[in-house]
């Protein structure tokens, strides 16, 4: 069953994330899934004038971390593992990193994410493990 009041609520709890509004990262959550959208800036670069890999976890992890957590609503779940392929640069454009959960149990969650450049081109995948945390989903932590 689908509840819109709960994925704005995630959305806004993201958004309103210190790290991810350096970033300028938005999200839009649905029922299992999610998609983040992050501007390529030359600030992300690493040395040799590609984004950071840093910035290519945000977005995988954000989009599998949403998906999940868009089918709990009542507390925030847990990365506890996340395997990442960075298979090619990108230096410019807007990414977008759609998450999907593909597993669940009664103890934990599977979810993958790929992330595309701007001409819809893959530029890495991942796929990790998550678990309910015993943190309530409230204001404090931005869900509002």
């Amino acid at each position: 069953m689908e509840n819109s009041e709960h994925y704005r609520k995630l959305e806004n709890m993201m958004h309103s994330a210190p790290f991810v509004k350096l970033t300028g990262a938005t999200v839009v959550v649905k029922n299992g899934e999610a998609l983040i959208t992050l501007p390529v800036r030359q600030d992300f670069y690493h040395a040799a004038e590609a984004m950071h890999g840093a910035l290519y976890f945000l977005a995988l992890d954000n989009a599998a971390f949403f998906a999940v957590n868009s089918l709990v609503e009542d507390v925030f779940v847990l990365t506890t593992s996340f395997t990442t392929y960075i298979t090619r640069p990108v230096s410019s454009g807007v990414v977008k990193s759609i998450g999907k959960v593909v597993y669940r149990n009664r103890s934990q969650f599977i979810a993958e994410s790929i992330l595309y450049d701007s001409n819809h081109e893959e530029i890495a995948r991942a796929n990790g493990v998550f678990v309910r945390s015993k943190i309530p989903l409230m204001d404090k932590i931005g869900y509002k």
